[in-house]
């Protein structure tokens, strides 16, 4: 199923303007837990982000940019293998949320894989067996050592390994397997940042490349960048009162943007973008690149306590269906493709960056392969969509925000929640209600009816795994 070597590819017909490179490099920023509206160009007024914002005025900012899931691991290998995290079974962060320990839980627990299978083909295997360099820096948390970034197309692995959080915290000494600390003190995201630039001034130039980098931040712990907290502490001070929160099932969420720790982390994400996108003017590549941010899911809203960020206009964040979970920022810039400052308000989903990356670097299409993307070359184009798409996840976990088992649809702008706990069904409007404040489950029960039925068929049709109920499980 892998494709010719390079130097027999073909340009795509219709891949964009004839300026754009033939085979571009490829840059991807993955933020760990951004939120939709932490970045300036989104709305944040409190959180400073000028290098993204930067980036989106150069490329597509895309306003209905969605995750796969609400936790990391399954949007991750969404990306990779441009499939569904139903299909690869990994529906839940690796390892997950156990349900045993979830007292009162009305479900069993739902096992899932623990890595990405070593059978899935990667864009990074694809991108490598067409003459591609690939590095690898930062979060990977798609299985154990034997299964990491080396192990699924990438050439150089810096910090990659199984665990999601940063193990030892942000600062050296910390405990990462595959990064030692160069000194007492090093900051995490900064040497990240210092080994892909490394690896922009060394790397093969008779090779393009794809540079990965998957950052810890803005992951907990939160533990505050140094360098910028004074200046978000002293912002700080225009607030008044406690931060406002209010109930989400049994957590709580943050309704304002007002935590100097949390902000600071998502500063040094930005300073880091600076700092690359830097290094590819010193380095004349700017030309021939695609650069790519996203979120894996959205920002930690929703707690038992309260979360470090908030996700309004949206509703809820990281573990839940809502908006505020699963719709990410997303940008991309590529030359001689994109309209500098262009917006893009059809939906898309994290599948679709396998087979758009195949079509930007002049590599035909693998359905058999990315089966759940589509090429978002055309939308990159400034083309109208041609039809709406469905969009559909499955999300059978109890997660640590109190999200409990559940399932959703977006099929045009109508969005059906399911929440199998209490055998609820929430039904939104998207294009006059975003933050999904209006309940239209009871007042249009034919649309209720249909949405739930094409879930419960698309389910059937992936082989979903369903929650099945514990022995002698009594509501109340």
């Amino acid at each position: 199923m892998r494709t010719a070597l390079l130097t027999l590819l073909l340009v795509v017909s219709g891949a964009g303007a004839a300026h754009a490179a033939e085979h571009p490099n490829f840059v991807f920023f993955l933020v760990d837990d951004l939120g939709w509206a932490d970045v300036g160009c989104y709305g944040s007024t409190y959180h400073e982000t000028p290098n993204i914002d930067k980036l989106a005025g150069g490329g597509m900012r895309f306003t209905n940019g969605y995750a796969a899931c609400p936790v990391c691991s399954p949007t991750r290998a969404s990306i990779m293998t441009g499939r569904h995290p139903v299909r690869v079974d990994i529906t839940d962060w690796i390892p997950g949320t156990n349900a045993n320990n979830v007292k009162g839980r009305r479900f069993e627990h739902i096992d899932d894989r623990d890595d990405l299978a070593p059978e899935e083909t990667t864009i990074a295997e694809t991108l490598h067996d067409n003459g591609y360099q690939t590095f690898f820096a930062g979060k990977w948390h798609l299985g154990n050592k034997g299964n990491w970034p080396t192990e699924q197309g990438f050439d150089i692995n810096i910090g990659g390994h199984d665990k999601g959080s940063p193990p030892g915290g942000y600062y050296a000494p910390w405990k990462n397997p595959v990064l030692e600390a160069k000194k007492e003190g090093e900051y995490l995201t900064e040497r990240l940042t210092e080994e892909s630039i490394h690896f922009l001034e060394t790397r093969d130039k008779a090779k393009p490349f794809l540079l990965y980098l998957a950052y810890y931040n803005v992951h907990t712990p939160i533990q505050p960048y140094k360098k910028r907290v004074d200046h978000y502490q002293e912002k700080a001070k225009q607030f008044e009162g406690e931060t406002p929160v209010q109930p989400e099932g049994a957590g709580k969420s943050r309704m304002r943007q007002d935590n100097p720790q949390y902000a600071s982390m998502v500063a040094a994400v930005d300073d880091s973008v600076g700092a690359i996108l830097d290094a590819l003017d010193r380095l004349s590549l700017t030309d021939d690149t695609v650069v790519i941010f996203f979120s894996d899911n959205g920002g930690l809203c929703t707690t038992g306590g309260i979360g470090p960020t908030s996700n309004l206009p949206l509703r809820s964040g990281k573990g839940w269906l809502y908006e505020g979970g699963v719709r990410e920022p997303m940008i991309i810039r590529a030359p001689g493709v994109t309209k500098p400052g262009s917006v893009c308000e059809t939906p898309v989903v994290s599948m679709d960056f396998f087979p758009t990356m195949l079509s930007l670097a002049g590599l035909p299409a693998m359905p058999k392969l990315h089966v759940d993307g589509e090429s978002l070359v055309p939308l990159l184009e400034g083309k109208a969509a041609t039809e709406d798409r469905t969009f559909y996840w499955h999300y059978p976990h109890y997660h640590g925000s109190k999200w409990t088992p559940g399932a959703s649809i977006r099929d045009g702008d109508w969005k059906l929640i399911e929440f199998y706990e209490d055998d609820r069904v929430e039904l939104f409007n998207l294009q006059s209600d975003p933050g999904e404040q209006h309940d239209l489950s009871q007042s249009n029960p034919e649309k209720t009816a249909e949405l739930r039925q094409k879930l419960k068929a698309w389910q059937t049709k992936m082989k979903a795994k369903m929650p099945q109920e514990v022995a002698g499980y009594k509501k109340g």
